[in-house]
Protein backbone atom coordinates (compact mmCIF):
# COMPACT_ATOMS: atom_id res chain seq x y z
CA UNK A 1 0.00 0.00 0.00
CA UNK A 2 1.78 2.95 -1.17
CA UNK A 3 -1.03 5.54 0.43
CA UNK A 4 -2.80 4.80 3.12
CA UNK A 5 -6.57 6.27 2.34
CA UNK A 6 -8.06 8.51 4.71
CA UNK A 7 -11.08 10.62 4.73
CA UNK A 8 -10.64 14.05 6.36
CA UNK A 9 -13.74 16.20 7.92
CA UNK A 10 -13.20 19.70 6.25
CA UNK A 11 -16.83 20.81 7.46
CA UNK A 12 -16.42 25.43 8.41
CA UNK A 13 -12.47 24.63 8.23
CA UNK A 14 -10.54 27.26 5.79
CA UNK A 15 -8.69 25.57 3.09
CA UNK A 16 -5.84 27.13 0.38
CA UNK A 17 -6.07 27.37 -3.31
CA UNK A 18 -3.46 28.28 -5.15
CA UNK A 19 -4.14 29.06 -8.93
CA UNK A 20 -7.27 31.08 -10.54
CA UNK A 21 -7.63 28.58 -13.39
CA UNK A 22 -9.46 25.72 -14.69
CA UNK A 23 -7.76 22.89 -12.74
CA UNK A 24 -8.05 25.57 -9.72
CA UNK A 25 -12.00 25.51 -10.37
CA UNK A 26 -12.11 22.46 -9.87
CA UNK A 27 -10.64 21.80 -6.93
CA UNK A 28 -12.22 24.76 -5.27
CA UNK A 29 -15.91 23.23 -6.05
CA UNK A 30 -14.50 19.91 -4.38
CA UNK A 31 -13.91 21.57 -1.31
CA UNK A 32 -17.11 23.42 -1.26
CA UNK A 33 -18.97 20.22 -1.36
CA UNK A 34 -17.12 19.00 1.17
CA UNK A 35 -18.25 22.00 3.31
CA UNK A 36 -15.34 24.13 3.56
CA UNK A 37 -14.35 27.64 3.54
CA UNK A 38 -12.45 28.28 0.55
CA UNK A 39 -9.55 30.92 0.07
CA UNK A 40 -8.08 31.27 -3.37
CA UNK A 41 -4.46 32.86 -3.57
CA UNK A 42 -3.95 34.07 -7.46
CA UNK A 43 -3.43 37.80 -9.26
CA UNK A 44 -6.14 36.61 -11.80
CA UNK A 45 -9.18 34.50 -11.19
CA UNK A 46 -10.95 32.79 -14.63
CA UNK A 47 -15.01 33.42 -14.66
CA UNK A 48 -16.24 31.16 -12.55
CA UNK A 49 -14.27 31.86 -9.46
CA UNK A 50 -14.57 35.22 -10.84
CA UNK A 51 -18.24 35.11 -9.68
CA UNK A 52 -17.77 32.83 -6.69
CA UNK A 53 -15.74 35.32 -5.53
CA UNK A 54 -18.12 38.02 -6.06
CA UNK A 55 -21.11 36.66 -4.16
CA UNK A 56 -18.69 35.61 -0.98
CA UNK A 57 -18.91 32.12 -1.76
CA UNK A 58 -15.15 31.93 -1.75
CA UNK A 59 -12.25 34.29 -0.26
CA UNK A 60 -9.74 35.76 -2.92
CA UNK A 61 -6.61 37.59 -2.68
CA UNK A 62 -5.72 38.82 -5.68
CA UNK A 63 -1.61 38.51 -5.16
CA UNK A 64 0.88 36.46 -5.85
CA UNK A 65 1.61 33.21 -3.20
CA UNK A 66 3.63 33.79 0.61
CA UNK A 67 4.21 31.20 2.98
CA UNK A 68 2.38 33.58 5.35
CA UNK A 69 -0.72 32.55 3.11
CA UNK A 70 -0.70 29.68 5.38
CA UNK A 71 -1.47 31.10 8.56
CA UNK A 72 -4.47 29.12 10.46
CA UNK A 73 -5.31 26.67 6.73
CA UNK A 74 -6.33 23.04 7.52
CA UNK A 75 -5.24 22.20 3.84
CA UNK A 76 -3.80 23.48 0.70
CA UNK A 77 -3.77 22.53 -2.64
CA UNK A 78 -1.29 23.93 -5.14
CA UNK A 79 -3.07 24.42 -8.88
CA UNK A 80 -0.76 26.82 -10.76
CA UNK A 81 1.10 25.74 -13.96
CA UNK A 82 4.23 27.44 -12.56
CA UNK A 83 6.29 24.23 -10.86
CA UNK A 84 8.62 26.88 -8.86
CA UNK A 85 5.39 28.36 -7.32
CA UNK A 86 4.11 24.53 -6.69
CA UNK A 87 6.94 23.51 -5.31
CA UNK A 88 7.13 26.77 -2.74
CA UNK A 89 3.80 26.10 -1.94
CA UNK A 90 4.50 22.29 -0.90
CA UNK A 91 8.00 23.54 0.98
CA UNK A 92 5.86 25.87 3.17
CA UNK A 93 3.00 23.85 3.60
CA UNK A 94 5.18 20.59 4.92
CA UNK A 95 7.12 22.80 7.15
CA UNK A 96 4.10 23.71 8.51
CA UNK A 97 2.73 20.34 8.52
CA UNK A 98 -0.45 21.26 6.53
CA UNK A 99 -1.27 18.72 4.27
CA UNK A 100 -0.35 19.28 0.67
CA UNK A 101 -1.82 18.38 -2.69
CA UNK A 102 -0.19 19.85 -5.78
CA UNK A 103 -2.04 18.49 -9.43
CA UNK A 104 -0.19 16.36 -11.50
CA UNK A 105 3.13 16.35 -9.38
CA UNK A 106 2.77 13.57 -6.28
CA UNK A 107 6.31 14.21 -5.48
CA UNK A 108 5.55 17.02 -3.77
CA UNK A 109 2.24 15.63 -2.32
CA UNK A 110 1.43 14.73 1.38
CA UNK A 111 -1.62 13.42 0.03
CA UNK A 112 -3.59 12.57 -3.29
CA UNK A 113 -6.89 13.39 -4.54
CA UNK A 114 -8.77 10.23 -5.73
CA UNK A 115 -11.62 9.68 -8.46
CA UNK A 116 -14.82 10.06 -6.04
CA UNK A 117 -18.03 7.97 -6.08
CA UNK A 118 -20.41 10.20 -4.21
CA UNK A 119 -23.20 8.38 -2.46
CA UNK A 120 -23.12 10.38 0.66
CA UNK A 121 -22.90 9.40 3.52
CA UNK A 122 -21.34 6.59 1.33
CA UNK A 123 -18.29 7.58 -0.71
CA UNK A 124 -15.33 5.21 -2.34
CA UNK A 125 -12.47 6.91 -3.46
CA UNK A 126 -10.24 5.39 -6.12
CA UNK A 127 -6.80 6.43 -6.31
CA UNK A 128 -3.60 5.25 -8.43
CA UNK A 129 -1.14 7.19 -6.61
CA UNK A 130 -0.47 9.82 -8.96
CA UNK A 131 0.52 6.73 -11.63
CA UNK A 132 -2.19 7.45 -14.17
CA UNK A 133 -5.07 9.84 -13.20
CA UNK A 134 -6.91 8.44 -16.30
CA UNK A 135 -7.52 4.87 -14.98
CA UNK A 136 -8.54 6.11 -11.88
CA UNK A 137 -11.48 8.17 -13.05
CA UNK A 138 -12.14 5.18 -15.79
CA UNK A 139 -12.45 3.06 -12.73
CA UNK A 140 -14.64 5.55 -10.84
CA UNK A 141 -16.71 5.34 -14.11
CA UNK A 142 -17.52 1.90 -13.96
CA UNK A 143 -17.81 2.09 -10.33
CA UNK A 144 -20.47 4.98 -11.04
CA UNK A 145 -22.62 2.51 -13.18
CA UNK A 146 -22.12 -0.44 -10.50
CA UNK A 147 -23.85 1.58 -7.33
CA UNK A 148 -27.05 3.08 -7.84
CA UNK A 149 -27.91 6.30 -6.31
CA UNK A 150 -30.27 4.58 -3.83
CA UNK A 151 -27.14 3.34 -1.99
CA UNK A 152 -27.18 6.83 -0.63
CA UNK A 153 -30.34 6.68 1.38
CA UNK A 154 -29.56 2.55 2.52
CA UNK A 155 -26.73 4.10 4.09
CA UNK A 156 -28.82 7.32 5.63
CA UNK A 157 -31.78 4.57 6.83
CA UNK A 158 -29.17 2.07 8.12
CA UNK A 159 -27.34 4.87 10.06
CA UNK A 160 -30.66 5.65 11.60
CA UNK A 161 -31.00 2.05 12.64
CA UNK A 162 -27.41 1.90 13.98
CA UNK A 163 -27.63 2.87 17.75
CA UNK A 164 -30.72 0.42 18.08
CA UNK A 165 -29.18 -2.55 16.32
CA UNK A 166 -26.13 -1.80 18.78
CA UNK A 167 -28.63 -1.62 22.19
CA UNK A 168 -30.62 -4.86 20.74
CA UNK A 169 -27.08 -6.98 20.18
CA UNK A 170 -24.47 -7.48 22.78
CA UNK A 171 -22.69 -9.93 20.77
CA UNK A 172 -20.49 -8.15 18.24
CA UNK A 173 -20.57 -10.92 15.62
CA UNK A 174 -24.03 -11.47 16.30
CA UNK A 175 -24.49 -7.66 15.20
CA UNK A 176 -22.22 -7.73 12.50
CA UNK A 177 -24.33 -11.06 10.78
CA UNK A 178 -27.64 -8.97 11.13
CA UNK A 179 -26.54 -6.25 9.43
CA UNK A 180 -24.99 -8.31 6.43
CA UNK A 181 -28.21 -10.72 6.42
CA UNK A 182 -30.22 -7.05 5.95
CA UNK A 183 -28.16 -5.03 3.57
CA UNK A 184 -28.05 -8.16 1.43
CA UNK A 185 -31.46 -9.06 1.45
CA UNK A 186 -35.08 -7.53 0.71
CA UNK A 187 -34.51 -4.42 3.03
CA UNK A 188 -32.19 -3.25 -0.24
CA UNK A 189 -34.60 -4.05 -2.84
CA UNK A 190 -36.82 -2.16 -1.00
CA UNK A 191 -34.63 0.94 -1.18
CA UNK A 192 -33.60 0.44 -4.68
CA UNK A 193 -37.40 0.20 -6.07
CA UNK A 194 -38.22 3.70 -4.16
CA UNK A 195 -40.37 1.98 -0.70
CA UNK A 196 -38.23 3.33 2.20
CA UNK A 197 -41.11 3.31 4.76
CA UNK A 198 -41.51 -0.33 4.04
CA UNK A 199 -37.94 -1.02 4.24
CA UNK A 200 -37.78 0.75 7.44
CA UNK A 201 -40.38 -1.34 8.68
CA UNK A 202 -39.34 -3.98 7.41
CA UNK A 203 -35.59 -3.46 8.78
CA UNK A 204 -37.56 -3.31 12.41
CA UNK A 205 -39.86 -6.34 12.24
CA UNK A 206 -36.67 -8.30 11.62
CA UNK A 207 -34.83 -6.19 14.88
CA UNK A 208 -37.54 -7.65 17.05
CA UNK A 209 -37.87 -10.72 15.44
CA UNK A 210 -34.07 -11.35 16.25
CA UNK A 211 -33.15 -12.70 19.53
CA UNK A 212 -30.02 -11.58 21.27
CA UNK A 213 -27.87 -14.93 21.30
CA UNK A 214 -24.74 -16.08 20.35
CA UNK A 215 -24.45 -16.92 16.76
CA UNK A 216 -24.44 -20.05 15.02
CA UNK A 217 -20.54 -21.06 14.34
CA UNK A 218 -19.95 -22.81 10.48
CA UNK A 219 -17.02 -23.45 8.71
CA UNK A 220 -16.40 -22.55 4.93
CA UNK A 221 -13.94 -24.58 3.24
CA UNK A 222 -12.96 -22.68 0.35
CA UNK A 223 -10.36 -23.09 -2.34
CA UNK A 224 -8.26 -20.36 -3.34
CA UNK A 225 -6.80 -21.69 -6.48
CA UNK A 226 -3.44 -21.68 -7.67
CA UNK A 227 -2.75 -18.54 -6.54
CA UNK A 228 -3.62 -15.81 -9.13
CA UNK A 229 -7.00 -13.64 -6.90
CA UNK A 230 -8.08 -13.75 -10.29
CA UNK A 231 -9.41 -16.82 -10.47
CA UNK A 232 -11.63 -16.64 -7.28
CA UNK A 233 -15.19 -17.53 -7.42
CA UNK A 234 -17.65 -14.95 -6.44
CA UNK A 235 -19.15 -17.18 -3.87
CA UNK A 236 -15.44 -17.70 -2.37
CA UNK A 237 -15.07 -13.84 -2.30
CA UNK A 238 -18.33 -13.44 -0.63
CA UNK A 239 -17.16 -15.65 2.22
CA UNK A 240 -13.64 -14.71 2.70
CA UNK A 241 -15.76 -11.07 3.40
CA UNK A 242 -17.90 -12.72 5.77
CA UNK A 243 -15.48 -14.81 8.10
CA UNK A 244 -14.58 -14.10 11.85
CA UNK A 245 -11.25 -16.00 11.64
CA UNK A 246 -9.26 -17.87 8.77
CA UNK A 247 -7.31 -20.52 9.11
CA UNK A 248 -5.01 -20.66 5.60
CA UNK A 249 -2.13 -23.02 4.49
CA UNK A 250 1.18 -22.26 2.93
CA UNK A 251 -0.16 -22.18 -0.51
CA UNK A 252 -2.77 -19.59 -0.22
CA UNK A 253 -0.86 -16.31 -1.65
CA UNK A 254 -0.53 -13.17 0.14
CA UNK A 255 -2.53 -11.25 -2.75
CA UNK A 256 -5.25 -13.79 -1.93
CA UNK A 257 -4.82 -13.40 1.85
CA UNK A 258 -5.47 -9.79 1.53
CA UNK A 259 -8.42 -10.08 0.12
CA UNK A 260 -10.28 -11.48 3.29
CA UNK A 261 -11.76 -9.19 5.75
CA UNK A 262 -9.14 -7.30 7.02
CA UNK A 263 -10.23 -7.73 10.95
CA UNK A 264 -10.25 -11.40 10.67
CA UNK A 265 -8.30 -13.19 12.87
CA UNK A 266 -5.62 -15.45 10.83
CA UNK A 267 -4.35 -18.36 12.28
CA UNK A 268 -1.55 -19.85 9.99
CA UNK A 269 -1.77 -23.72 9.39
CA UNK A 270 0.75 -24.13 6.48
CA UNK A 271 2.43 -27.60 6.06
CA UNK A 272 6.20 -28.04 4.56
CA UNK A 273 7.82 -30.90 3.95
CA UNK A 274 9.18 -31.93 6.82
CA UNK A 275 7.75 -28.98 9.09
CA UNK A 276 4.38 -28.92 10.19
CA UNK A 277 3.11 -25.92 11.86
CA UNK A 278 -0.08 -27.43 12.62
CA UNK A 279 -0.70 -31.57 12.44
CA UNK A 280 -3.77 -32.80 10.09
CA UNK A 281 -5.98 -33.50 13.59
CA UNK A 282 -5.14 -30.45 15.21
CA UNK A 283 -6.33 -28.47 12.35
CA UNK A 284 -9.83 -31.00 12.30
CA UNK A 285 -10.27 -30.20 16.16
CA UNK A 286 -9.16 -26.31 15.85
CA UNK A 287 -12.09 -26.26 13.16
CA UNK A 288 -14.34 -27.50 15.64
CA UNK A 289 -13.40 -25.34 18.84
CA UNK A 290 -13.48 -22.51 16.71
CA UNK A 291 -17.04 -23.02 15.16
CA UNK A 292 -17.99 -24.29 18.59
CA UNK A 293 -17.28 -20.64 20.36
CA UNK A 294 -20.06 -19.37 17.36
CA UNK A 295 -17.54 -17.82 14.59
CA UNK A 296 -17.99 -18.45 11.43
CA UNK A 297 -14.47 -19.97 10.26
CA UNK A 298 -12.91 -19.46 6.03
CA UNK A 299 -10.75 -22.89 5.60
CA UNK A 300 -8.47 -21.43 2.73
CA UNK A 301 -7.28 -24.04 1.14
CA UNK A 302 -4.66 -23.55 -2.29
CA UNK A 303 -6.18 -25.00 -5.63
CA UNK A 304 -9.08 -26.81 -4.71
CA UNK A 305 -10.10 -28.41 -1.19
CA UNK A 306 -11.15 -31.87 -2.59
CA UNK A 307 -7.89 -32.81 -4.74
CA UNK A 308 -4.91 -33.28 -2.41
CA UNK A 309 -5.81 -30.70 -0.15
CA UNK A 310 -7.56 -33.34 2.94
CA UNK A 311 -10.75 -31.24 2.43
CA UNK A 312 -12.36 -34.65 3.15
CA UNK A 313 -11.00 -35.13 6.52
CA UNK A 314 -11.86 -31.89 7.61
CA UNK A 315 -15.54 -32.23 6.52
CA UNK A 316 -15.54 -35.64 8.09
CA UNK A 317 -14.14 -34.25 11.52
CA UNK A 318 -17.03 -31.24 11.22
CA UNK A 319 -20.27 -33.87 10.50
CA UNK A 320 -19.50 -36.14 13.37
CA UNK A 321 -19.20 -33.03 15.52
CA UNK A 322 -22.13 -31.86 14.00
CA UNK A 323 -20.87 -28.34 12.90
CA UNK A 324 -22.55 -26.75 9.79
CA UNK A 325 -20.11 -26.40 6.75
CA UNK A 326 -19.50 -25.18 3.68
CA UNK A 327 -17.57 -26.37 0.63
CA UNK A 328 -16.43 -23.73 -2.25
CA UNK A 329 -14.08 -25.26 -4.64
CA UNK A 330 -11.48 -23.80 -6.03
CA UNK A 331 -9.23 -24.03 -9.68
CA UNK A 332 -7.18 -26.74 -8.99
CA UNK A 333 -3.63 -26.42 -9.72
CA UNK A 334 -3.56 -28.91 -12.39
CA UNK A 335 -5.72 -26.62 -14.71
CA UNK A 336 -5.24 -23.44 -13.91
CA UNK A 337 -1.36 -23.61 -13.87
CA UNK A 338 -1.66 -25.46 -17.42
CA UNK A 339 -3.72 -22.93 -18.46
CA UNK A 340 -1.74 -20.17 -17.91
CA UNK A 341 1.62 -22.28 -19.22
CA UNK A 342 -0.23 -22.93 -22.58
CA UNK A 343 -0.50 -26.53 -21.99
CA UNK A 344 -3.71 -28.37 -22.53
CA UNK A 345 -3.99 -31.31 -20.54
CA UNK A 346 -6.29 -33.23 -23.38
CA UNK A 347 -5.64 -33.02 -27.02
CA UNK A 348 -7.45 -35.21 -30.04
CA UNK A 349 -4.17 -35.70 -31.46
CA UNK A 350 -1.98 -36.07 -28.42
CA UNK A 351 -3.60 -37.18 -25.29
CA UNK A 352 -7.40 -38.86 -24.60
CA UNK A 353 -6.48 -39.16 -20.78
CA UNK A 354 -5.50 -37.21 -17.84
CA UNK A 355 -4.15 -38.69 -14.43
CA UNK A 356 -3.52 -36.52 -11.45
CA UNK A 357 -0.83 -37.42 -8.95
CA UNK A 358 1.06 -36.21 -5.88
CA UNK A 359 4.89 -36.58 -6.13
CA UNK A 360 5.69 -36.79 -2.53
CA UNK A 361 8.86 -38.39 -1.63
CA UNK A 362 9.13 -41.13 1.04
CA UNK A 363 12.44 -43.42 2.13
CA UNK A 364 13.63 -41.75 -1.33
CA UNK A 365 10.94 -43.13 -3.57
CA UNK A 366 7.56 -42.32 -4.79
CA UNK A 367 4.97 -45.30 -4.33
CA UNK A 368 2.55 -45.04 -7.52
CA UNK A 369 0.85 -47.28 -9.85
CA UNK A 370 3.38 -47.08 -12.03
CA UNK A 371 2.53 -49.52 -15.07
CA UNK A 372 -0.89 -47.67 -14.92
CA UNK A 373 0.81 -44.28 -15.49
CA UNK A 374 3.70 -45.28 -18.75
CA UNK A 375 0.69 -45.43 -20.97
CA UNK A 376 0.37 -43.53 -24.04
CA UNK A 377 -1.66 -41.37 -25.22
CA UNK A 378 -2.07 -39.66 -21.63
CA UNK A 379 -0.97 -36.65 -19.54
CA UNK A 380 0.33 -37.30 -16.05
CA UNK A 381 0.07 -33.95 -13.85
CA UNK A 382 2.45 -34.23 -10.69
CA UNK A 383 1.60 -31.86 -7.93
CA UNK A 384 4.48 -31.47 -4.80
CA UNK A 385 6.75 -33.62 -6.98
CA UNK A 386 10.03 -31.42 -7.37
CA UNK A 387 12.37 -32.83 -5.08
CA UNK A 388 10.87 -36.46 -6.48
CA UNK A 389 11.40 -35.43 -9.86
CA UNK A 390 14.29 -37.65 -10.53
CA UNK A 391 12.95 -40.62 -8.72
CA UNK A 392 9.42 -40.07 -10.91
CA UNK A 393 11.89 -39.74 -14.04
CA UNK A 394 13.53 -42.53 -13.72
CA UNK A 395 10.48 -44.49 -13.01
CA UNK A 396 8.48 -43.52 -15.91
CA UNK A 397 11.10 -44.21 -18.20
CA UNK A 398 11.89 -47.81 -17.03
CA UNK A 399 8.09 -48.47 -17.10
CA UNK A 400 8.02 -47.61 -20.60
CA UNK A 401 7.53 -44.04 -21.21
CA UNK A 402 10.39 -42.77 -23.71
CA UNK A 403 13.18 -40.91 -22.41
CA UNK A 404 12.14 -38.30 -25.31
CA UNK A 405 8.61 -37.62 -23.10
CA UNK A 406 8.27 -34.14 -23.42
CA UNK A 407 8.05 -32.88 -19.18
CA UNK A 408 7.42 -29.50 -18.23
CA UNK A 409 7.46 -27.73 -14.35
CA UNK A 410 6.16 -24.70 -13.46
CA UNK A 411 7.14 -22.96 -10.41
CA UNK A 412 4.04 -20.10 -8.94
CA UNK A 413 2.00 -20.80 -12.14
CA UNK A 414 -0.84 -17.79 -12.80
CA UNK A 415 1.02 -15.88 -10.99
CA UNK A 416 3.37 -12.75 -11.99
CA UNK A 417 6.48 -14.95 -10.58
CA UNK A 418 5.48 -17.38 -13.13
CA UNK A 419 8.63 -19.81 -14.10
CA UNK A 420 8.31 -22.56 -17.09
CA UNK A 421 10.94 -25.26 -17.16
CA UNK A 422 10.54 -27.28 -20.11
CA UNK A 423 12.41 -30.38 -21.70
CA UNK A 424 12.07 -34.12 -21.59
CA UNK A 425 12.00 -37.17 -19.19
CA UNK A 426 16.23 -37.80 -19.55
CA UNK A 427 16.52 -33.69 -19.05
CA UNK A 428 13.85 -32.15 -17.30
CA UNK A 429 15.70 -33.14 -13.58
CA UNK A 430 18.83 -31.52 -14.11
CA UNK A 431 17.53 -28.57 -15.87
CA UNK A 432 14.84 -28.15 -12.86
CA UNK A 433 17.74 -27.87 -10.61
CA UNK A 434 19.50 -25.60 -13.04
CA UNK A 435 16.94 -23.06 -12.76
CA UNK A 436 16.71 -23.37 -8.92
CA UNK A 437 13.31 -24.26 -8.74
CA UNK A 438 11.16 -24.07 -5.37
CA UNK A 439 7.80 -25.18 -3.75
CA UNK A 440 5.14 -24.32 -5.23
CA UNK A 441 5.94 -26.03 -8.49
CA UNK A 442 3.66 -28.68 -11.08
CA UNK A 443 5.03 -31.43 -13.87
CA UNK A 444 3.47 -32.13 -16.60
CA UNK A 445 4.62 -35.27 -18.62
CA UNK A 446 3.09 -35.39 -21.54
CA UNK A 447 2.93 -35.03 -25.81
CA UNK A 448 0.96 -31.93 -25.10
CA UNK A 449 3.72 -30.41 -23.43
CA UNK A 450 5.02 -29.63 -27.25
CA UNK A 451 2.06 -27.41 -27.50
CA UNK A 452 3.30 -24.82 -25.45
CA UNK A 453 5.72 -23.05 -27.79
CA UNK A 454 2.72 -21.97 -30.00
CA UNK A 455 0.05 -22.48 -27.22
CA UNK A 456 1.41 -19.95 -24.95
CA UNK A 457 -0.36 -16.60 -23.81
CA UNK A 458 0.35 -15.33 -20.50
CA UNK A 459 3.40 -13.24 -20.14
CA UNK A 460 4.17 -12.32 -16.76
CA UNK A 461 6.08 -8.94 -16.06
CA UNK A 462 9.60 -9.57 -17.32
CA UNK A 463 11.77 -9.09 -14.51
CA UNK A 464 9.78 -11.87 -12.73
CA UNK A 465 9.34 -14.42 -15.33
CA UNK A 466 11.74 -16.85 -16.86
CA UNK A 467 10.96 -19.55 -19.56
CA UNK A 468 13.45 -22.38 -20.11
CA UNK A 469 13.09 -24.23 -23.00
CA UNK A 470 15.20 -26.78 -24.99
CA UNK A 471 14.80 -28.14 -28.59
CA UNK A 472 13.05 -31.48 -27.64
CA UNK A 473 13.72 -33.05 -31.01
CA UNK A 474 17.06 -32.91 -30.40
CA UNK A 475 17.35 -34.17 -27.29
CA UNK A 476 14.78 -36.85 -27.77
Amino acid sequence: MDYLPIFLDIKNKTCLIVGGGQVATRKVMLLLQAGAQVSVVAPELESVLDEYAAHGTINHRAKCFQPEHLHNIALVIAATNDHAINQQVSEAAQERRIPVNVVDNPALCTFIMPSIVDRSPLLIAVSSGGQSPVLARLLRAQLETMIPVAYARIATIAGKFRKRVKQHFTHPAKRRIFWETILQGPFTEMILAGKDKTAQNYLLQSLQQEKNEPPQGEVYLVGAGPGNPDLLTFRAMRLMQQADVVVYDRLVSTAILDMVRRDATRIYAGKERNRHTLKQESINQLLVRLAQEGKRVLRLKGGDPFIFGRGGEEIETLALNHIPFQVVPGITAASGVSAYAGIPLTHRDYAQSCIFVTGHLKNNTIDLDWPRLACPNQTIVVYMGLLGLPVLSRQLISHGLPSSMPAAIIQQGTTQQQEIVIGTLQTLPNLAATAHLSPPTLIIVGEVVKLHKNLAWFEPALENSKTHLIDMESNG
